[in-house]
């Protein structure tokens, strides 16, 4: 079982088209929901007319795309630092503020670079990615494994489900520059509070990857095991069907003409 959504040519089209796909499912709900992009860096800022509608869409239920893509890469942080410096200010900075207990902060890029070793200590996996990807003597092209999903923190009886995203796969394809490629695996996937933003994030990751491993960025794959069009909420308020149906009409009338979105 699985839904294969066409190939699309940036973040915002890809989020779009699963919407669509899905939405017109039973349950508004669908399994093994395959998306591919083949430009996950284009077009993703806030100044793109599409981003903006899904954004203020958001806001009222305290999220944003900008929010959610920080989860994953934390790009200001990335610019204003440099690598791998910005992982200690990430650290002293962020880490420090919000991290709820000692298992996990809410931020995927924490478990990226910040993974407790059995000995002591901890394990960057994404900068040690980057390293071997920069060495001549590592020749396999398929050994750039990232794991989200930890069976110490995450298996518990809670009734929520904690993580969502699971695995990173990153590949390198032959050329010069290689092209980098990312496959992303969700456990569960909230389409429309966090898909938009997921993709973003996971966009940024690929460019951070790719330039300081001297490479181009390819395409983006996810996997979403389950997927579902939600409707978000707070406590003090809660979207409905009009709403959203709204938002996705306005999504579309950007798409057709973009001037009148302006």
């Amino acid at each position: 079982m699985y839904l294969a959504i066409p190939s699309q040519p940036d973040c915002a089209s890809a989020w779009r088209e699963a919407v669509r796909a899905i939405d017109d499912l039973p349950g508004h709900e669908a399994y093994n929901v395959i998306i591919d992009i083949v430009d996950p860096v284009a077009n993703t800022g806030s100044d793109d007319p599409r981003i903006a509608i899904v954004n203020d869409f958001l806001l009222p239920y305290d999220k944003s795309v900008e929010t959610v893509a920080n989860t994953i890469f934390p790009l200001q942080y990335y610019y204003r630092y440099g690598a791998p410096e910005f992982f200690d200010r990430f650290s002293e900075r962020v880490l420090a503020k919000v991290r709820k207990n000692c298992r996990w902060s809410g931020y995927y890029f924490e478990r990226m670079f910040n993974v407790p070793r059995v000995t002591g200590g901890t394990i960057n996996q994404l900068w040690e990615i980057v390293e071997r990807m920069r060495k001549p003597s590592v020749k396999a092209n398929n050994k750039f494994e990232l794991s989200l999903f930890d069976p110490d923190r995450d298996v518990d009886d809670s009734p929520y489900g904690g993580q969502c995203l699971s695995f990173l796969s990153f590949k390198l394809l032959p050329g010069d520059p290689k092209t980098l490629t990312l496959t992303a695996m969700y456990r569960n996937h909230y389409y429309t509070e966090k898909l938009l933003g997921n993709l973003v994030g996971l966009g940024r990751l690929m460019e951070f990857v790719a330039r300081e491993a001297g490479l181009k960025v390819g395409s983006l794959t996810v996997v979403s095991t389950h997927a579902v069009v939600d409707q978000p909420k707070t406590k003090e308020v809660k979207s409905t069907r009009a709403k959203l149906e709204k938002m996705l009409a306005d999504f579309d009338q950007a798409c057709a003409n973009p001037a009148l979105a302006a």
